[in-house]
């Protein structure tokens, strides 16, 4: 089942009983005015796959339970108010396209790549996370699209995969990268 509700000024917090769509495989209410915190109750949806909750006003800290969501596959929670740290589950999960970009989240980046990441996207930008790029993240079995950019990373951009194939804007507005391919020298 799917639930197609994109750009219609829906306002208010997602109600907790919306964890009872059991047969719900695709959530799309990007586009809205939903606020309040992402309820515990969607993990309950144990087929969703797909959850876009993005251009909204949700806020609060993303639940670490989104990761443990078994076929969850796709996460976009962009330009929401998001804040706190990143949930670690996220990066050990099924979840294959992330996209975080936006909010406020802030701390730092999971170190918790192994050779079960796989992303076609992961979109971190725009948010208030600091400290370095995880090495970690070079054991991932596949990264396709990557962007850190307009946060408060600092350190050396690690080298090898994905890294290698990455343009400068997936680095830049950061307070202390260096390496390529910013041409920034450590």
């Amino acid at each position: 089942m799917h639930l197609d509700l994109r750009n219609n000024k829906i306002s208010g917090p997602i109600p907790r009983a919306f964890g009872n769509l059991q047969m719900l495989s695709r959530a799309l209410l990007s586009g809205n005015q939903i606020s309040g915190p992402i309820p515990e109750s969607l993990t309950r949806i144990y087929r969703l796959a797909d959850l876009d909750l993005s251009r909204n006003l949700i806020s609060g800290p993303i639940p670490s339970s989104l990761g443990k969501m078994a076929v969850l596959s796709t996460l976009n929670l962009d330009m929401n108010r998001l804040s706190g740290a990143i949930p670690v589950s996220l990066f050990s999960s099924g979840i294959s396209d992330l996209n975080i970009s936006r909010n406020s989240l802030d701390g730092k980046i999971p170190d918790a790549f192994g050779v079960r990441s796989y992303f076609t996207v992961l979109d971190l930008s725009y948010n208030k996370l600091s400290g370095p790029i995880p090495k970690s993240i070079t054991s991932a079995s596949y990264v396709g699209h990557l962007d850190l950019s307009h946060n408060h990373l600092c350190g050396p951009i690690p080298t090898g995969s994905p890294f290698d194939h990455l343009e400068a804007s997936s680095f830049v507005f950061n307070d202390c990268l260096c390496g390529k391919p910013l041409n920034k020298p450590c």
